[in-house]
C-alpha cells in the first residue's frame, strides 16, 4: 500500500515538483540536526495582532457570553470532545498531562512523543495507531481562546491557570519538530493562531513563563512554516492555512512580512472563485479557507494596512454563494469539521463564517446565531438581507441551485456539474458529477452522504466519496473518477455544463466524460421544472448499458414502494414521490460492507444507515425520465 501510494502520487506530479520534493526532502533530512530544543527560539517581544478584540469581547451579548461560559467550563470540568468523538475525561487537578497531547481517543493509543523526530512518524500508512486527524485535533489548542474569552468576561482565575497549564504542558510535551504535533504545517499554522488569539485577549494576565513558552512555540513556528510549505499538487487549504500562520505570526513578532502578504492574497483569487464557490468543490474547506483569509484582512486593518478591495470582494462572493445554499444540506464533498475560531460543535459553521463576512464588509447579511462566537471578532451584519429565490447557476464552481415552491412547500435543489476538485489531485473532492439534492421545508430529504473518516476510513472512505454513494448515475458500481488514494484520483471525470433555460419551467443540462474511456458513453443529465414537479432525464450517449440511477435519502425517513413509485415519509407525513418509468427499484438501508445499502455521515467520524433508493436497467441516448413531486403539506 504504501509503494501504490507514493506511486499514484508520483503520477499526480510535475517535474517541477518531483525536484520540489526531493529539495523538500533534503531540507527533512537536514533539520534532523536541529534538536537544540527550546533554546534555539528565543522569546521574542510579542506585539497585539487583533488590536479591537479585547474591546469586542467586551461588548459581547448575554447569548455570547453564555456560550462562552459553557465551552470554557467543559474545558475546565476536563471535556473534549471533535470529530465525532469524546476524549477520556480528566479530573480537574490534572487537565493537561503530557500525555494527552499523543492520545488517540479511538484507539487508546499513544502516537510517538518527544523521542522522535516529527518526520520520522508515518502518519499516512500506519492504521494500527488510528486516524492522526483526532490527535492533531487537540494540539490546535482551539479550546484556548474560549477560555481566555471566559477570564476576560468573568475574571476567573480557574480559566488562567488551566490557559497557563495547557501552554506549559504543550511547551514541555512537544519541543521543536519533535512527535507527531510538528508533521503538517497546516497543524503548525492553526496552533500559532489559537496562542496569538489567546494573548491578544488576555496575555497581559498570564505569567511571565507563560507569555515566554508563547514566544518561543511562534519563534519556532515562524521558523518551521516557510521551511516545508504545501506547494504545487499539496497547496489546497493547506497553503492558505500555513500563509495565514506566517502572516499572523509575522504582525505578533513586530513586523508584517510583504512577501508572505502578497502569497495570502494570490491564494484568495486562486481558491474562492470570481462567483464565490471554492476551488475544492466543498463548502465546507472553502468556508475555512474564507475564514483564514478574513482573520488576516482584520488584523490587516487593525494594523493600518488593509487588504485590497478585490480580495474584500471575493469573501463577499463567497457569503453571497453560501446565502443560495440550503442551511441544513450545505455539504457535499469532503468535510473534516476544520475550524480557525470555535466554541465547539457548529453544525451551521458555513452560514457562520458568511455571516462574519457580511459583519466585517458591514454588509447586509443572513446573522448567524445569537450565540456566535465569530461576531466578537468580526462584528454582525449590518441589516437582514432578503433571501434570494429563483434559479441561479454558479458557472465557475460548477453548481446550479433553484429556490422555490412546489405544491405548497418550500424547495432547495442543488445540481452538481463542477469539476471533481482543486488541482491535479482533487483531494477533498468526490465523484458526484450530475447529481442532486433536495430539501423541503428547510429539511435535507435527497443528500450527499457526507465524508465519513480519512486516514482510518478505510474501504468506507472510499465509498463516500464514490459515484454509488451519491445521486447521480453509476455503470456497474463505477465511480466516474477513479480513487487511487486516500486523497487522489488516478482518472479524473470531466464535467461540462451544457445549457440553462431560465423561465417558470427552467431547464438545466450537462455531461461529463468520466465512463467514456471504460464503457464508450457519456452522462448526460437534465433537470427540468414542470407544473406539477421535477423532471430529471439521465441519457448514455454513443451507446447502452446497464446502469443504476441513486437517489440517497437523509436519516429519519423511509421510503414505500407501490409498483414504479416510491413515497417518501417522514414518520407518518408524506413528504415525496419519485416516479421511475419501471418497478426495477431497490430500497436498503445499512450493510456490513460498502454499496448493500444506505449510509450517511451526518458529521466526521459518524455513520448512520439510511435509505437508499436505486432503480436498475438499460440506459441509452433515448434517456430514462424520473419524476419528483412534493407533496402538499397535511392541512392543519
Amino acid at each position: 500500500m504504501r509503494i501504490g501510494w507514493y506511486i499514484n502520487r508520483l503520477r499526480s506530479m510535475e517535474p517541477a515538483e518531483v525536484l520540489h520534493r526531493l529539495g523538500e526532502q533534503r531540507r527533512r533530512i537536514a533539520s534532523r540536526r536541529r534538536d537544540g530544543g527550546w533554546e534555539r527560539y528565543a522569546s521574542p517581544q510579542l506585539h497585539p495582532v487583533l488590536r479591537e478584540l479585547r474591546d469586542a469581547a467586551l461588548a459581547t451579548t448575554p447569548a455570547q457570553r453564555q456560550a462562552i461560559a459553557v465551552a470554557a467550563q467543559d474545558t475546565l470540568g476536563g471535556q473534549f470532545s471533535a470529530l465525532g468523538r469524546i476524549w477520556p475525561r480528566r479530573e480537574p487537578d490534572r487537565l493537561f498531562p503530557p500525555e494527552l497531547w499523543r492520545l488517540d481517543p479511538v484507539t487508546g493509543r499513544l502516537w510517538p512523543g518527544p523521542e522522535t523526530y516529527t518526520f520520522d512518524i508515518d502518519f499516512r500508512h500506519r492504521g494500527d495507531r488510528g486516524d492522526v486527524k483526532y490527535v492533531w485535533e487537540i494540539n490546535r489548542l482551539q479550546q484556548l481562546p474560549p477560555l481566555a474569552a471566559h477570564l476576560l468576561l468573568a475574571g476567573d482565575d480557574q480559566s488562567r491557570m488551566a490557559i497557563e497549564a495547557a501552554i506549559d504542558s504543550w511547551h514541555c510535551a512537544n519541543p521543536p519538530f519533535r512527535g507527531v504535533g510538528w508533521a503538517s504545517g497546516i497543524e503548525v499554522a492553526l496552533r500559532a493562531i489559537s496562542l496569538i488569539v489567546t494573548m491578544d485577549l488576555v496575555g497581559d494576565r498570564l505569567g511571565a513563563a507563560t507569555r515566554q513558552q508563547v514566544g518561543e512555540i511562534l519563534a519556532a513556528s515562524a521558523y518551521w512554516l516557510p521551511r516545508f510549505p504545501s506547494r504545487f499538487s499539496s497547496a489546497n487549504n493547506h497553503l492558505v492555512a500555513e500563509l495565514a500562520g506566517e502572516y499572523l505570526i509575522c504582525l505578533a513578532l513586530g513586523a508584517e512580512s510583504g512577501a508572505v502578504r502578497n502569497a495570502l492574497l494570490a491564494e484568495a483569487h486562486k481558491q474562492i472563485l470570481a462567483d464565490g464557490t471554492g476551488a475544492e468543490q466543498t463548502p465546507t474547506y472553502a468556508a475555512f479557507t474564507a475564514e483564514l483569509i478574513l482573520l488576516c484582512a482584520a488584523a490587516a486593518r487593525q494594523a493600518g494596512t488593509p487588504f485590497p478591495s478585490p480580495v474584500e470582494a471575493r469573501l463577499a462572493a463567497f457569503a453571497n454563494f453560501v446565502g443560495w445554499l440550503p442551511p441544513k444540506a450545505a455539504s457535499f464533498g469532503d468535510n473534516d469539521e476544520g475550524r480557525v475560531l470555535t466554541l465547539g460543535d457548529e453544525p451551521g459553521y458555513v452560514q457562520s463564517v458568511a455571516a462574519a463576512i457580511h459583519g466585517f464588509l458591514r454588509m447586509p447579511g443572513n446573522a448567524a446565531e445569537p450565540d456566535d462566537f465569530r461576531a466578537l471578532f468580526f462584528g454582525t451584519p449590518s441589516e437582514p438581507a432578503p433571501v434570494p429565490h429563483g434559479l441561479q447557476t454558479f458557472t465557475q464552481g460548477g453548481l446550479s441551485v433553484w429556490r422555490g415552491e412546489m405544491n405548497g412547500r418550500s424547495i432547495d435543489l442543488t445540481f452538481d456539474h463542477g469539476p471533481l476538485g482543486y488541482l491535479s489531485i482533487a483531494a477533498h473532492g468526490h465523484a458526484d458529477a450530475l447529481s442532486l439534492t433536495l430539501c423541503i421545508d428547510g429539511e435535507p430529504v435527497l443528500i450527499d452522504p457526507g465524508t465519513w473518516l480519512y486516514g482510518s476510513g478505510g474501504v468506507w472512505r472510499d465509498w463516500f466519496r464514490s459515484t454509488p454513494a451519491h445521486n447521480t448515475l453509476n455503470i456497474e458500481g463505477k465511480s466516474q473518477s477513479i480513487i487511487a488514494g486516500e486523497f487522489n484520483w488516478s482518472h479524473k471525470a470531466v464535467a461540462t455544463f451544457i445549457e440553462s433555460e431560465p423561465g417558470t419551467h427552467w431547464k438545466l443540462r450537462a455531461r461529463h466524460d468520466g465512463y467514456g474511456s471504460r464503457f464508450g458513453v457519456v452522462h448526460q443529465r437534465t433537470v427540468m421544472h414542470q407544473a406539477d414537479g421535477i423532471l430529471v432525464t439521465d441519457q448514455l450517449l454513443g451507446g447502452r448499458r446497464v446502469a443504476e440511477i441513486v437517489f440517497q435519502l437523509a436519516t429519519g425517513l423511509g421510503a414505500n414502494q407501490d409498483e414504479n413509485t416510491v413515497m417518501v415519509l417522514r414518520g407518518d407525513e408524506r413528504l415525496m414521490t419519485i416516479r421511475f418509468p419501471d418497478a426495477a427499484i431497490d430500497i436498503r438501508a445499512g450493510g456490513d460492507a460498502p454499496g448493500q445499502g444506505g449510509w450517511v455521515s451526518p458529521s466526521f467520524g459518524a455513520r448512520q444507515p439510511a435509505e437508499r433508493i436505486a432503480w436498475r436497467g438499460e440506459v441509452g441516448e433515448e434517456g430514462i425520465k424520473i419524476h419528483l413531486a412534493a407533496i402538499p403539506p397535511p392541512q392543519s
